[in-house]
This record gives C-alpha cells, structure tokens and sequence, in this order.
C-alpha cells in the first residue's frame, strides 16, 4: 500500500513547519518526524533570530558581519539575499504568533552576541526555539491539508536514475519521489510517493562525544542524499559551541547561550585570568571559531578540563529576566551566578555545510528540496554567524515554498517504485554492537576530527572509521532494520564525508583548523 501526497516533508523543526504553512493551500502536505512533532534543533536554541528590525541597524551592516565569520567562504549573492529577507520573514513569524521579549518602551529588546556589530538578535527570554516551534506547531495543526506522522522515520528516499538528456552523457539524472519510512507504531516500512521531497532533518551532532544537539540529531538528511548520489558539500565545517556547561554526567550538553557573553559574561581560567585578549581584539565577543579554539588552547597547554564564564559582574534581576532557565539550571548543579563562575568547554553545535542547494533550496536531485541546518546554501560560508540559522531556516523556506509550488504543477507520482524489502533477522545480542560502535565513531570524531586537526589525525580517523563502516553494512544488511541501526548507518555516513571534507582542504579556514597549515 502506498500512500500519496503533494508534498512530503522530512523533519518537524521551523525549516519544515514554515515551509508546510506555506505548501499547505497547493495540496496536501505530510510531515514525518522519527520523534515528537516538537523534538527538533529548532526547540533548543536559546539565543534568538538575527534580523535587521531598527533604523541604527543596516542590512549592509549585517551582510558585512556574516561575510566577515564566514572567512571568505560565504556565497555574497546568497548573503545579500537572505539578509535582505530577514525584516519580512520575522513579521511573517510575529504574525504567525510567535512571541519576542520587548522592553519598557514596547520596542523589540534586541541583544548582541559574538561577530555582530549591532544589537539585533530578537529572543523570547533564554528559550527563542521553543517559542518559535509552539507558534508554527499550533498554526501547522489548525491547517486540514498538513498531517504529522510523528515517530515515523525515513530510511532513504525514493529515487530513480536516467542518463542525462544531453547526447553521449553519462551523467545520470536522479529523480526523487517519495521516501521509505519505518512506523514505529507498528514497525512496518511504508512507501510515501510525493510530487516533491522536502529534507528538513537538522544537524548531526551526536557524530561527536560531546554535543549540544538533541538526541535526534544523527545526520539522516545528509547521509540519506548522499547514498542516493546527491551532492553534499562543506562538512570539514562543524562548529563548536564555545560555551555548553561543564557537566560529564549529563548529555547531550546544555548550552549556555552565546547572548550571555553578549550580556557581559567574561571568559577566564580556573584560576581566574581573563584570556581572550591574548586571540582576538574583541574578547569574548569574537566570532565562535576563534572562541573556541581559544578555550581548546587554554584546556590543552594547562591541562584543565573545562574554563569559566564569570558573570558575577552581572546584576542579578536583570540576568533572571533574560536568562531564567539558565539561572535555574545553574542554581540545580549548586552553581549560583552571583557568588560563583559558570564552568564552560566546547561542545558539537551546528553543521555549515550539508547538503547543496541552490538559491530556491533545490539540491542536486530532481524534485528534492533541503532547508534548514541539513543543507549548504552558501549563506555561513566557513563559520556560522551567531542566530543566523533560525533566520537561513525561514528565508529558505520561503524560496523552497515558491519553487516546490510550480515544481508539483508539473511532476507526477512514480508507480513503478517497489515497497521495501523486508527481509532479514534480528539478533537480540545485536544491541551491545550497535552501542559500542557508536562509541567507537564519536570518540574516533571528537578526538581527530574536533576543534584542531592534523593530515595524521585525519588520516588515523579515515583508517578507524572505514573498518566500522564494513563491519556496520555487514550489520545492516542482515539485521531487521530499527531506527538506532539506522542512526548509526547515518553518522557513520556522515563522520566519513567529515573526514574526506577534511582532509581535502588544504588550508586553515573558519571552523577547520589543521596544524599542518597554519593560518596566514
């Protein structure tokens, strides 16, 4: 049995409800995500959405700062584009009902965080994501042409290869109509056949030890394109949040968003130094590459586990207001900002690169669309600017909406796609293997392939990761497909195309740093 719709979406974070508001009056729109309809990156950032929304603001001046993280890497045309839309798209939310802090005056109170020359980062208290996700959710749900299929999880996508029209190619055109998903519910794989593909699948940061992504965050958008033949570029560039609380018992780390050093946190030893003049002339309000290269350098040469943000400075009512969950969480580990330092180590954060797409969201696949944190549009080039991710979300939405629109006036359903194949058997033995293998590739990533990186790390990773690969399609192939034998297919798809990334660039740029090329 097959199931047909106009527009499938992957995913249920603000790339994928935005763009299913908008699909939602062209035809009918499904949306599978392997968790909760509101589990996502989208629900935990904290820090707020980067727009242009006051006279003293310019969006020359936003251009300029993203160009500027982005070390020369970013695609201008793509910048110009999304920081222009930034004004309309945020109304759009506002209008949508999402909520952001004002002050006395009944102004929006931006804040200012790292690489930003202007205050211009909206937020809903320390919980923006969260806000942003409940306003969509409860729009998504008032609409009758989207369905949520919530702990459904999508194997790979559906696809059909013909040689290329030109005459002699060999190049084959890939098509894309649909995608196997496993139902949790009832543990049967469906086929869902759509006019257009949506990957709305977020980041992968449990491709490394120590990440502050949620536990969904296992790279199944990148690593499902890329075993369809789909272009993916840029993943030497994963960025480390500099700043997740030091606390080894808890995973996935909490973030202590970067607003806080916006606020005034200041960066110190363990012995109470202050540091980030010693790299960088604004402090600790440089761009996070150069943050947390920083923190890596002082944890390394002296031998410490973890630095401080010192935020005592900071008065105390007025930190409750901005950062009360932060203030909560910290009060629950016996840390009470006032009187103590906030101990803080680099953790996995936020993919760059992913999967390609043009300026409407299009990737190298016919009929297949990406947004959001799984794709590459060029808009973070090298390092992400701090907020500019909620912002790229809902921009490429909007492209993707409008092309995808005349996309499916034009394409029909692929009957000829078989159901899935369903053999194979299940050991209960299995699980020990699939947990230690997934050990095995984070602590390969976060070793040789984290903040600094060498041509023999990278190489020692390469050797170590092809040997799991083998031994985890033997797996795959034999064992009754479960969603944690699929995740662990992905990330190891996705530590490889890392690695390879990595090991190509020739050159220390933005968030990829190797010793064997020291920056100019």
């Amino acid at each position: 049995m097959k199931k047909k719709v106009d527009f499938l979406i992957i995913g249920s974070g603000v790339a994928g409800l935005s763009y299913a508001l908008k699909v939602a009056p062209y035809g009918k729109v499904c949306m599978v995500t392997k968790a909760n309809e509101d589990e996502s990156n989208t629900k935990y950032a904290q820090g707020g959405i980067a727009a242009v929304m006051v006279g003293t603001d310019s969006y020359e001046k936003h251009i300029q700062d993203t160009l500027i993280a982005g070390d020369g890497i970013c695609d201008e045309e793509v910048v110009r584009m999304v920081i222009t839309e930034s004004t309309e798209r945020v109304k759009e939310l506002i209008e949508w009902g999402a909520q952001f802090d004002k002050n006395e005056k009944g102004e929006y109170d931006l804040a200012r965080e790292g690489g930003h020359s202007e205050h211009r980062i909206l937020h809903h208290k320390d919980n923006t994501g969260f806000e942003i996700e409940r306003a969509l959710l409860e729009a998504v749900h008032k609409h009758p042409n989207i369905e949520i299929f919530d702990h459904h999880f999508a194997i790979d996508i559906l696809t059909q290869h013909h040689l290329g029209k030109e005459v002699n190619s060999r190049t084959p055109d890939i098509e894309c109509y649909g995608a196997y998903v496993l139902n949790l519910k009832t543990n049967k794989i469906e086929t869902i056949l759509a006019k257009v593909t949506l990957m709305a699948t977020g980041g992968a940061g449990h491709v490394y030890s120590t990440t502050t992504n949620p536990t969904i965050a296992t790279g199944d958008g990148v690593a499902m394109v890329y075993r369809a033949k789909g272009k993916v570029e840029g993943m030497e560039f994963y960025q480390f949040h500099p700043t997740s609380l030091y606390n080894p018992n808890e995973s996935p780390s909490y973030l202590i968003s970067e607003a806080v050093r916006g606020h005034g946190g200041i960066l110190k030893t363990i012995d109470g130094k202050e540091f980030m003049h010693k790299y960088d002339e604004r402090k600790s309000l440089a761009p996070r590459d150069i943050v947390a290269r920083a923190i890596d350098n002082e944890m390394k040469t002296r031998g410490d586990d973890y630095v401080y943000l010192d935020c005592r400075h900071i008065d105390k009512n007025d930190f409750i207001q901005h950062f009360p969950n932060i203030y909560q969480k910290c009060l629950s580990l016996n840390i009470d900002i006032t009187k103590d330092m906030i101990p803080v180590v680099p953790a996995a954060h936020y993919m760059c690169g992913g999967i390609k797409v043009d300026k409407t969201g299009l990737s190298s696949i016919k009929n297949l669309y990406a947004i959001g944190e799984c794709s590459s549009t060029g808009l973070h080039g090298a390092n992400r600017l701090a907020s500019n991710s909620l912002l790229e979300a809902i921009v490429y939405a909007h492209q993707a909406a409008h092309a995808g629109i005349e996309n499916a006036k034009t394409t029909n359903y692929c009957e000829s796609i078989p159901d899935w194949d369903a053999e194979g058997t299940a050991h209960p033995e299995e699980m020990v293997l699939l947990i230690q293998s997934l050990r095995e590739v984070q602590t390969i990533m976060s070793n040789y392939v984290g903040i600094v990186r060498s041509d023999l790390r990278l190489q020692r990773a390469f050797d170590r990761l092809e040997i799991l690969y083998k031994e985890n399609e033997a797996l795959y192939l034999k064992t009754t497909i479960s969603p944690k034998l699929c995740e662990l297919r992905n990330l190891i798809n996705v530590a490889y195309i890392i690695i390879k990334h990595a090991r190509q660039r020739k050159e220390s740029v933005g968030l990829h740093y190797s010793i064997n090329y020291p920056k100019k």
